[in-house]
Protein backbone atom coordinates (compact mmCIF):
# COMPACT_ATOMS: atom_id res chain seq x y z
CA UNK A 1 0.00 0.00 0.00
CA UNK A 2 1.93 3.36 -0.92
CA UNK A 3 0.90 5.94 1.73
CA UNK A 4 1.90 9.95 0.80
CA UNK A 5 3.72 11.51 3.71
CA UNK A 6 2.56 15.28 4.21
CA UNK A 7 5.35 16.16 6.68
CA UNK A 8 7.04 19.11 3.96
CA UNK A 9 6.52 19.65 0.42
CA UNK A 10 8.23 16.38 -1.29
CA UNK A 11 5.25 15.02 -0.42
CA UNK A 12 6.94 11.69 -0.78
CA UNK A 13 5.02 8.72 -2.02
CA UNK A 14 6.30 5.51 0.34
CA UNK A 15 6.00 1.96 -0.27
CA UNK A 16 5.39 -0.51 2.49
CA UNK A 17 8.91 -0.24 4.30
CA UNK A 18 9.79 2.74 2.35
CA UNK A 19 11.75 5.72 3.86
CA UNK A 20 11.15 9.03 2.60
CA UNK A 21 13.52 11.58 1.08
CA UNK A 22 14.71 12.81 4.59
CA UNK A 23 15.87 9.58 6.10
CA UNK A 24 13.83 9.90 8.67
CA UNK A 25 10.36 9.07 7.97
CA UNK A 26 8.84 5.86 6.72
CA UNK A 27 5.57 3.49 5.42
CA UNK A 28 5.18 1.10 8.65
CA UNK A 29 2.41 -1.15 7.92
CA UNK A 30 0.57 0.76 5.68
CA UNK A 31 0.97 4.46 7.77
CA UNK A 32 3.60 7.29 8.40
CA UNK A 33 5.63 6.97 11.20
CA UNK A 34 8.88 8.71 12.22
CA UNK A 35 11.49 5.61 12.28
CA UNK A 36 13.66 8.36 14.12
CA UNK A 37 11.38 8.76 17.10
CA UNK A 38 13.48 9.30 20.14
CA UNK A 39 16.67 8.15 18.51
CA UNK A 40 19.32 10.87 19.38
CA UNK A 41 22.41 10.97 18.25
CA UNK A 42 23.38 14.74 19.96
CA UNK A 43 22.83 16.41 23.61
CA UNK A 44 24.61 19.09 25.34
CA UNK A 45 23.98 22.03 27.52
CA UNK A 46 24.44 24.58 25.58
CA UNK A 47 24.42 28.43 25.49
CA UNK A 48 20.94 29.97 24.39
CA UNK A 49 23.21 32.28 22.00
CA UNK A 50 24.45 29.20 20.33
CA UNK A 51 21.21 28.31 18.67
CA UNK A 52 21.31 31.51 17.85
CA UNK A 53 19.16 33.21 19.80
CA UNK A 54 19.86 37.06 20.58
CA UNK A 55 16.93 38.34 21.75
CA UNK A 56 15.35 35.26 23.96
CA UNK A 57 17.40 34.53 27.26
CA UNK A 58 20.65 34.77 25.63
CA UNK A 59 22.56 34.74 29.06
CA UNK A 60 20.60 31.17 29.76
CA UNK A 61 21.51 27.76 29.10
CA UNK A 62 19.07 25.18 27.40
CA UNK A 63 19.37 21.45 26.78
CA UNK A 64 19.71 20.59 23.20
CA UNK A 65 19.11 17.59 21.96
CA UNK A 66 19.02 15.96 18.15
CA UNK A 67 18.25 13.04 15.90
CA UNK A 68 19.23 12.41 12.55
CA UNK A 69 17.45 13.12 9.43
CA UNK A 70 16.77 16.26 7.05
CA UNK A 71 14.45 17.25 4.24
CA UNK A 72 16.93 19.00 2.52
CA UNK A 73 20.56 17.93 1.22
CA UNK A 74 22.94 21.81 1.68
CA UNK A 75 26.35 21.20 0.01
CA UNK A 76 27.91 22.96 3.13
CA UNK A 77 25.80 21.36 5.76
CA UNK A 78 27.29 21.84 9.07
CA UNK A 79 26.21 18.56 10.53
CA UNK A 80 26.11 16.65 7.88
CA UNK A 81 26.98 13.74 10.14
CA UNK A 82 23.84 13.28 11.71
CA UNK A 83 21.51 15.36 9.22
CA UNK A 84 22.90 13.49 6.10
CA UNK A 85 22.73 9.73 7.66
CA UNK A 86 20.23 7.03 8.18
CA UNK A 87 21.17 4.99 11.19
CA UNK A 88 18.12 2.83 10.94
CA UNK A 89 18.87 2.00 7.52
CA UNK A 90 17.10 -1.72 7.91
CA UNK A 91 13.62 0.10 9.46
CA UNK A 92 14.61 0.53 12.79
CA UNK A 93 15.10 -2.65 13.94
CA UNK A 94 18.87 -2.89 14.53
CA UNK A 95 20.16 0.70 14.67
CA UNK A 96 23.88 1.82 15.24
CA UNK A 97 23.95 1.86 18.96
CA UNK A 98 27.77 3.33 18.78
CA UNK A 99 26.23 6.39 17.50
CA UNK A 100 22.57 7.05 18.33
CA UNK A 101 20.03 5.59 21.87
CA UNK A 102 16.59 5.83 22.30
CA UNK A 103 15.50 8.33 25.20
CA UNK A 104 11.48 8.27 25.87
CA UNK A 105 10.40 12.09 25.91
CA UNK A 106 9.90 11.81 29.64
CA UNK A 107 13.15 11.15 30.40
CA UNK A 108 14.38 14.23 28.35
CA UNK A 109 11.58 15.97 29.81
CA UNK A 110 13.03 15.26 33.61
CA UNK A 111 16.69 15.40 33.10
CA UNK A 112 15.85 19.41 31.17
CA UNK A 113 14.09 19.98 34.56
CA UNK A 114 17.36 18.41 37.07
CA UNK A 115 19.51 20.76 35.38
CA UNK A 116 17.53 24.04 36.30
CA UNK A 117 20.50 25.01 38.65
CA UNK A 118 23.00 25.42 35.95
CA UNK A 119 20.49 28.12 34.24
CA UNK A 120 18.73 25.67 31.92
CA UNK A 121 15.50 26.94 30.51
CA UNK A 122 14.19 23.91 29.05
CA UNK A 123 15.02 21.59 25.38
CA UNK A 124 16.25 23.16 22.21
CA UNK A 125 15.34 20.82 19.41
CA UNK A 126 18.19 21.14 16.97
CA UNK A 127 21.68 19.66 15.17
CA UNK A 128 19.57 17.73 12.12
CA UNK A 129 16.38 19.05 11.15
CA UNK A 130 13.86 18.57 14.27
CA UNK A 131 10.78 18.89 12.34
CA UNK A 132 11.28 15.75 10.05
CA UNK A 133 10.36 13.53 13.67
CA UNK A 134 8.03 16.08 14.67
CA UNK A 135 5.82 13.81 16.44
CA UNK A 136 8.75 13.27 19.22
CA UNK A 137 9.19 17.25 19.40
CA UNK A 138 5.50 17.43 20.16
CA UNK A 139 5.57 15.06 22.95
CA UNK A 140 8.44 15.87 24.37
CA UNK A 141 7.78 19.83 24.46
CA UNK A 142 4.21 18.52 25.97
CA UNK A 143 6.29 17.68 29.09
CA UNK A 144 8.40 20.55 29.07
CA UNK A 145 5.78 22.47 29.38
CA UNK A 146 3.92 20.74 32.04
CA UNK A 147 7.21 21.55 34.14
CA UNK A 148 6.66 25.17 33.82
CA UNK A 149 9.81 25.35 31.04
CA UNK A 150 10.70 26.22 27.25
CA UNK A 151 10.59 24.73 24.23
CA UNK A 152 12.96 25.98 21.14
CA UNK A 153 13.29 24.96 17.74
CA UNK A 154 16.24 25.12 15.22
CA UNK A 155 14.47 24.22 11.71
CA UNK A 156 15.24 24.64 8.31
CA UNK A 157 11.19 26.10 7.94
CA UNK A 158 10.52 23.28 5.16
CA UNK A 159 7.22 21.91 6.68
CA UNK A 160 3.78 21.79 6.00
CA UNK A 161 0.85 23.87 7.76
CA UNK A 162 -0.43 21.25 9.50
CA UNK A 163 2.79 20.01 11.29
CA UNK A 164 3.56 23.63 12.68
CA UNK A 165 -0.55 23.23 14.07
CA UNK A 166 0.48 20.19 16.09
CA UNK A 167 3.94 21.73 17.46
CA UNK A 168 3.08 25.29 17.56
CA UNK A 169 0.87 25.75 21.01
CA UNK A 170 3.73 23.95 23.01
CA UNK A 171 6.76 26.28 21.68
CA UNK A 172 8.26 29.22 23.08
CA UNK A 173 11.41 30.45 20.73
CA UNK A 174 12.32 29.29 17.09
CA UNK A 175 15.49 30.38 15.28
CA UNK A 176 14.35 29.23 11.40
CA UNK A 177 17.68 29.08 8.75
CA UNK A 178 16.24 31.04 5.83
CA UNK A 179 18.90 29.89 3.79
CA UNK A 180 19.01 32.06 0.76
CA UNK A 181 16.17 34.38 -0.87
CA UNK A 182 15.33 33.00 -4.20
CA UNK A 183 13.40 29.72 -5.32
CA UNK A 184 16.16 28.78 -7.63
CA UNK A 185 18.62 28.40 -5.22
CA UNK A 186 16.63 27.06 -2.78
CA UNK A 187 15.58 24.50 -5.44
CA UNK A 188 19.44 23.76 -5.36
CA UNK A 189 19.44 22.72 -1.96
CA UNK A 190 16.95 20.38 -1.77
CA UNK A 191 14.47 22.77 -0.51
CA UNK A 192 10.66 25.30 -1.12
CA UNK A 193 11.69 28.85 -1.01
CA UNK A 194 7.54 29.25 -0.59
CA UNK A 195 7.83 26.56 2.24
CA UNK A 196 10.03 28.60 4.46
CA UNK A 197 8.16 31.88 3.70
CA UNK A 198 5.02 30.92 5.06
CA UNK A 199 6.60 28.94 7.78
CA UNK A 200 8.28 32.21 9.04
CA UNK A 201 5.37 34.39 8.50
CA UNK A 202 3.17 31.83 10.42
CA UNK A 203 5.74 30.74 13.38
CA UNK A 204 6.26 35.01 14.07
CA UNK A 205 2.63 35.17 14.89
CA UNK A 206 3.06 32.30 17.52
CA UNK A 207 5.97 32.67 19.22
CA UNK A 208 9.34 34.47 19.12
CA UNK A 209 11.03 34.19 15.86
CA UNK A 210 14.68 34.72 14.92
CA UNK A 211 16.27 34.23 11.59
CA UNK A 212 20.05 33.03 10.51
CA UNK A 213 21.53 32.82 7.51
CA UNK A 214 24.75 31.48 6.52
CA UNK A 215 26.94 33.96 4.14
CA UNK A 216 28.13 31.49 0.84
CA UNK A 217 30.56 32.59 -1.17
CA UNK A 218 29.41 33.05 -4.99
CA UNK A 219 25.96 31.47 -3.41
CA UNK A 220 23.95 34.11 -1.53
CA UNK A 221 26.02 37.14 -1.19
CA UNK A 222 24.79 39.74 -2.85
CA UNK A 223 23.64 42.93 -1.02
CA UNK A 224 20.98 42.68 -3.32
CA UNK A 225 19.53 39.10 -1.87
CA UNK A 226 19.92 40.35 1.93
CA UNK A 227 18.35 43.76 1.39
CA UNK A 228 15.54 42.03 0.17
CA UNK A 229 15.51 39.55 3.04
CA UNK A 230 15.81 42.03 5.31
CA UNK A 231 13.05 44.29 3.91
CA UNK A 232 11.00 41.39 3.54
CA UNK A 233 11.16 40.39 7.14
CA UNK A 234 10.38 44.04 8.43
CA UNK A 235 7.08 43.48 7.14
CA UNK A 236 6.31 40.39 9.26
CA UNK A 237 3.09 40.45 12.16
CA UNK A 238 5.10 39.50 15.20
CA UNK A 239 4.75 38.11 18.30
CA UNK A 240 6.80 39.93 20.32
CA UNK A 241 8.50 42.57 18.16
CA UNK A 242 10.82 43.05 15.42
CA UNK A 243 12.67 39.49 14.28
CA UNK A 244 16.52 39.31 14.65
CA UNK A 245 18.34 38.39 11.74
CA UNK A 246 21.78 36.49 12.22
CA UNK A 247 24.33 36.70 9.20
CA UNK A 248 26.56 33.81 9.75
CA UNK A 249 30.06 33.18 8.56
CA UNK A 250 30.89 30.45 6.17
CA UNK A 251 33.50 28.04 6.82
CA UNK A 252 34.16 25.26 4.51
CA UNK A 253 32.18 21.74 5.22
CA UNK A 254 31.36 19.23 3.53
CA UNK A 255 31.14 18.94 -0.09
CA UNK A 256 32.36 22.50 -0.14
CA UNK A 257 35.61 22.06 1.55
CA UNK A 258 37.41 23.73 -1.51
CA UNK A 259 35.38 26.93 -0.75
CA UNK A 260 37.02 29.99 0.84
CA UNK A 261 35.75 31.06 4.57
CA UNK A 262 33.20 34.33 3.90
CA UNK A 263 35.56 37.35 3.46
CA UNK A 264 35.00 39.40 6.85
CA UNK A 265 34.50 42.69 5.15
CA UNK A 266 31.51 40.79 3.04
CA UNK A 267 29.79 40.49 6.58
CA UNK A 268 30.21 43.48 7.75
CA UNK A 269 28.57 45.03 4.32
CA UNK A 270 25.72 42.79 4.43
CA UNK A 271 25.27 43.31 7.82
CA UNK A 272 24.64 47.12 7.28
CA UNK A 273 22.90 46.52 4.45
CA UNK A 274 20.22 44.18 6.62
CA UNK A 275 19.68 47.08 9.08
CA UNK A 276 18.51 49.62 6.59
CA UNK A 277 15.69 47.43 7.45
CA UNK A 278 15.92 45.51 10.68
CA UNK A 279 16.94 46.84 14.31
CA UNK A 280 18.30 43.90 15.21
CA UNK A 281 21.13 42.13 13.19
CA UNK A 282 23.70 40.26 14.42
CA UNK A 283 27.26 38.57 13.03
CA UNK A 284 27.86 35.00 13.81
CA UNK A 285 30.91 33.13 13.19
CA UNK A 286 33.10 36.27 12.89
Amino acid sequence: MVVECGCCFHNCRLEEGSTGFCRARMNKDGRITAKNYGMLTSLSLDPVRKKPLALFYPDKFVFSVGSFGCNMRCAFCQNHEISQNDFCADGGQDFQREYVRYFPPENIAEYAYSLRSRDNIGVAYTYNEPLVGWEYVRDVSKLVREYGMKNVIVTNGCVSSQVLDEILPFIDAMNIDCKCFTKEHYSFLGGDFDSVVKSIEKCAERCHVEITTLIVPGFNDSVREIKEMASWLSTLKSFDGSIALHITRFFPRWKMTDTNPTPIGVMHELADAARIYLPDVFLGNC
